[in-house]
């Protein structure tokens, strides 16, 4: 499904120059080693936040179920169910619950992915969101479609974006609208 949109590599900061090394050219490389793992690793740690959010955070998933029918050469459409828990420091959104989507892949090669999600806190107050994410998008959309207790009668609305995806382990990073 969303499996290798990020990678982790890790990169050895410690370099023995031998004679016959060019001394700049390997400090250049050890320096942009470096710069790279700053900057993939500021997209860790650090959301990204759009100017009108007024709240972010994580979310998990891991998959239950995944079923994949290729209904010609190249057309497929994948079904899947996973766990799911978000969490903000700025919302109440930290729960835990399940979602359920597709991704449909053309034969030119795009794919949209889709589905919803419905989750409950500690307290008991629920809420459900649906998302999309369209070919070659970096970032998808989300919007709430229901909720109880403190989500009851919200329209929240945001983006969401992939960071990692491993087999059947994704993480990824979420803002928007939460009034």
């Amino acid at each position: 499904m969303l499996s290798g949109l990020a990678t982790i590599t890790a990169v050895d900061g410690c370099r023995v120059l031998n004679s016959s090394s060019h001394l700049w050219g390997d400090a250049m490389q050890i320096t942009k080693e470096f710069a790279y793992v700053g900057i993939f690793g500021s997209f860790l740690i650090a959301p990204a936040v759009n100017a009108a959010d007024n709240c972010t955070g994580h979310v998990h998933n891991l998959t239950i179920s995944s079923e994949t029918v290729e209904v010609a050469k190249g057309h497929t459409l994948t079904t899947f169910v996973s766990h799911s828990f978000t969490s903000s420091e700025n919302s109440p959104n930290n729960a835990v619950g399940e979602c359920g989507g597709y991704a449909i892949t053309t034969p030119d090669g795009k794919t949209i992915v889709a589905g919803s999600c419905a989750r409950k806190t500690k307290d008991g107050d629920s809420w459900s969101d649906e998302w999309r994410m369209e070919p070659g998008a970096q970032r998808g959309t989300w919007k709430q479609t229901g909720g109880t207790g403190v989500f009851a009668g919200k329209n929240w609305t945001g983006w969401w974006q992939p960071v990692l995806s491993e087999g059947k382990i994704y993480m990824g990073i979420w803002g928007g609208t939460c009034n």
